[in-house]
């Protein structure tokens, strides 16, 4: 799976767009200022692009209106498939977020339900009690996504809504040549639906890659070899952050080892769970992290850990914004990319990720492990590298047996030797590739 090699790089089109928060039902060609960010994200060594929702919708994206239309804030669809195909021909794949749990009540069949109610045709598309009523007073109740009722719940029993939804996926691989889906809320679509996606989507393309997102819980029960090649992993996200702002990197590294580990017992040895920092859901990395000298080692570690690594468009320079503060603030316009140290560091942990068989594809120990520092290795039959993290504020002297006299750091190209014990700068991070 083309997937488990990448890098990719993530868009929040609306908020990238400077569109306006609500549809106004003018039609703007803002989608393609993509285009002038593609050598950017080039540069900075991600070869997909996911973009979350870019079809018509009431606000946000996730309140959809018309799965086969480009929302009309972002343009035409004609608009985005100059876009994908300027993606394609960078070496670039497209990933588009598909949200078939709900839909807005701007949807087409669920304003036929409110204007004909029991006579609608599409009265079975949704979880609809004609006896109840609703927060917007429609004389019907509707099941919405966890108490948000401008989100209504499609019904994924409904043979008609798998039909119409795969017609739909069909006229996006079609117009835009598309690679993948994200699927919203992964953790609440039904099971059946996703065994029936994922042969549906194999007949389209068979490298066609699903990455569910999903919070909590048994990964397996979505990444298996019926659903999901992927989910997104929330539990090292938290895990992640949280090591560095209290200095404790047992947390990240216990979880890793119960993801990944040796034993018999790791739950996903050889999967490649979806990696990040932060996204359009959760502050920003940069807020979120209590000393900015960690935010290099972050990303160290997120390219050397197993999985795929993604990166928030604008965390690459240390944008900053608090969930707190609203959408807008985590879903912001730049006006251009920026290229600073950070974006530059990131861009060579990229480029390791891209070099190494042992960070795609290897194995996880820990060979080395104390509050403010770790030492990790990853290793393929024909690669080994391993991970060194110095979190603390002071250097630090390891002795260890490194099984290995000479490696070259991926990021930094500086030669490292293992004679006489190892020294960890303070805040240091290091992917020696062992030569």
């Amino acid at each position: 799976m083309w997937a488990y090699d990448a890098v990719f790089y993530q868009i929040y089109p609306l908020g990238f767009c400077d569109a306006p928060q609500q549809n106004d039902g003018c039609t703007v060609n803002r989608i393609q200022k993509v285009l002038d960010w593609i050598p950017h994200i080039q540069k900075l060594g991600c070869d997909a692009v996911y973009f979350s929702p870019v079809f018509d919708s009431d606000a946000h994206g996730y309140d959809t209106r018309d799965y086969r239309k480009i929302d009309c804030r972002l343009g035409t669809n004609e608009d985005f498939a100059v876009v994908c195909k300027a993606l394609h021909e960078a070496g670039i794949r497209v990933v588009l977020d598909g949200v078939f749990n709900h839909v807005g009540r701007g949807f087409w069949a669920f304003q036929d339900v409110l204007k004909n109610r029991e006579h609608s045709p599409y009265r079975d598309w949704f979880h609809i009690n004609f006896g109840g009523n609703s927060n917007y007073n429609d004389g019907l109740w509707y099941e919405g996504w966890e108490g948000h009722y401008e989100l209504v719940r499609l019904n994924l029993r409904n043979p008609e809504v798998v039909s119409h939804l795969f017609s739909c996926i069909s006229q996006w691989v079609e117009e835009f040549d598309i690679d993948g889906l994200r699927l919203d809320v992964a953790y609440l679509l039904d099971r059946d639906f996703l065994k029936q996606l994922r042969q549906f989507t194999q007949t389209l393309k068979p490298d066609f890659f699903l990455v569910g997102e999903v919070l909590g819980g048994d990964y397996n029960m979505t990444m298996n070899d019926e659903m999901c090649h992927s989910v997104t992993n929330y539990e090292c996200y938290k895990g992640l952050y949280s090591s560095f702002n209290s200095l404790n990197m047992f947390e990240i590294v216990h979880s890793l080892l119960r993801q990944f580990g040796p034993e018999q017992w790791a739950l996903y040895r050889g999967k490649h769970p979806l990696s990040f920092v932060d996204n359009h859901d959760v502050t920003r990395v940069a807020s979120i992290l209590q000393n900015p000298e960690h935010l290099p080692l972050i990303y160290a570690l997120l390219f050397g850990m197993p999985g795929i690594p993604c990166i928030y468009y604008g965390s690459e320079w240390g944008a900053t914004g608090k969930k707190e503060a609203g959408d807008p603030a985590l879903r912001p316009s730049f006006e251009e990319p920026l290229w600073t140290p950070l974006t530059d560091w990131i861009s060579h942990c990229a480029a390791a990720h891209k070099e190494s068989d042992a960070l795609r594809n290897g194995t996880f120990r820990s060979i080395v492990l104390q509050n403010k520092y770790c030492i990790l290795e990853r290793k393929s039959e024909t690669d080994r590298v391993l991970i060194a993290i110095n979190a603390g504020d002071a250097p630090v002297h390891i002795d260890f047996n490194a099984e290995a006299g000479r490696a070259r750091d991926l990021i930094t190209g500086e030669v490292h030797d293992f004679g006489g014990g190892t020294d960890l700068p303070l805040y240091y991070a290091a992917l020696w590739q062992i030569f």
